[in-house]
């Protein structure tokens, strides 16, 4: 069946071995899966979900029981005193520009301490100009690059001590860097940190690719909201698009009068049929996650083994659902993300190219052989057609699924 898929016996036999090796792994991984089957179960149960939940609005969306009951869920789930889930949000980039501009005001300081955020925000904040950006209503940004893959906690606190920033933000994922993600002790660190030294500015998480990697959020450690994509790891690769805003009230409220209107806030929004969806991918969550770190740890000691760079390594701790692979040669890189197309359920036939993809400021090669479209949690390959020539992998909503498709790809690298 290997031969018949395109897979040599040689990579066969290495897969034998490589699963071998990541055995303790992938028990880790379990553990933390049944953890966070037990938190959505418990949430389900507390809440009564039935199937009157599942209901649909159209129009307005007045009076939805089940919009409003699934936010006590997510809210529930995440540790938060509320949360804004709503298929309204086009994506993550969405979600965190619609928290951006609930949060702050002209004049108003907007600090990064991760160094510069994901490239589609690049003009949501003008650092590319942009008319509707954060820099035309005179929201000033500035950041604090990491130091070897750390926060700068003697910079971060200097800064934050004069007391005039209004807002910081932490980017758990790497974006499209090669600096590692954020770990939760070291975000536990900062946090507290900053704490000691500014109890009034918001800390908000870009929180995308990082929910239930582990058996805690970053609001479980000091965070004011964490912002997140439903086509990512809590829609559990059901949910058709959305994202969600959770954490203090006050700032979930703010936030949902700013994505409909001042006055209305979170009581409209249609769901148009959604609920059942949004539902059932938070309860597939905590499993998919865990396949797609079962994934991402197959391809990184895979990947090594052939002799590329991966980052993470196979039995570092993780604090995201990303595995990046160096090739340091552009063709290389574009047949590995091609393969990943080609191990796809859905345009396997269908050869992914660069192209200037819109928000991005380099061309983006992207293989995504998705149910949804851009839905990452499936099992997707992308990257920016820049050195060192970096793959970003994410997903898989089966192992099974997403081992293939990784070995379908390491094959593509031989021709």
């Amino acid at each position: 069946m290997y031969q018949e898929f395109g897979i040599e016996k040689k990579l066969e036999d290495l897969a034998v071995q490589v699963e071998k090796e990541i055995a303790e792994e992938f028990e880790k991984i379990n553990q933390i899966c049944e953890y966070n089957s037990l938190k959505v179960l418990k949430a389900f149960q507390k809440y009564h979900i039935s199937d009157m939940h599942f209901n649909s609005t159209t129009g307005y969306g007045y009076s939805d029981i089940g919009r409003d009951t699934i936010e006590k869920v997510y809210a529930e789930v995440l540790g938060t005193q509320d949360s804004l889930v709503r298929s309204q949000f086009i994506s993550g980039t969405h979600a965190l520009t619609v928290a951006l501009f609930a949060f702050l005001r002209p004049n108003d300081i907007f600090l990064s301490i991760t160094g510069k955020p994901y490239d589609t925000l690049d003009e949501v904040i003008g650092i590319v100009d942009n008319p509707s950006s954060l820099k035309a209503y005179q929201i000033q940004y500035e950041q604090i690059d990491l130091v070897e893959n750390d926060f700068d906690y003697e910079a971060i606190q200097r800064r934050v001590e004069k007391k005039d920033i209004k807002l910081i933000e932490i980017q758990r994922s790497r974006g499209y860097s090669t600096r590692d993600s954020i770990s939760l002790d070291k975000m536990k660190k900062v946090i507290e940190i900053i704490r000691r030294v500014n109890q009034e500015v918001i800390i908000m998480v870009d929180n995308c690719y990082g929910e239930m990697v582990d058996i805690i959020e970053p609001t479980d450690l000091g965070a004011d909201v964490i912002v997140g994509s439903l086509i990512k790891n809590l829609g559990g690769g059901i949910a058709p698009n959305g994202a969600y805003i959770a954490g203090k009230e006050e700032l979930v409220e703010l936030a949902a009068q700013r994505l409909t209107a001042p006055g209305l806030g979170k009581e409209v929004g249609p769901t148009l049929g959604i609920n059942k969806q949004i539902l059932q991918g938070l309860f597939f969550a905590p499993s998919v996650v865990a396949s797609s770190l079962k994934t991402a740890v197959f391809a990184s000691r895979l990947l090594e083994k052939l002799g590329y760079e991966t980052n993470p390594k196979y039995n570092e701790k993780r604090s995201d659902i990303v595995q990046t692979i160096t090739f340091r040669d552009e063709k290389k890189l574009i047949q590995f993300c091609q393969g990943i197309q080609m191990g796809s359920p859905i345009d396997s036939h269908v050869i992914p190219e660069p192209w200037d993809m819109p928000g991005y400021t380099d061309k983006v090669i992207m293989a995504a052989g998705a149910f949804t479209q851009g839905s990452s949690i499936e099992l997707s390959c992308d990257a920016p057609i820049r050195k060192p020539y970096t793959a970003f992998l994410q997903g898989g909503l089966t192992y099974e699924y997403g081992k293939l498709a990784v070995l379908k790809a390491a094959s593509n690298l031989q021709n």
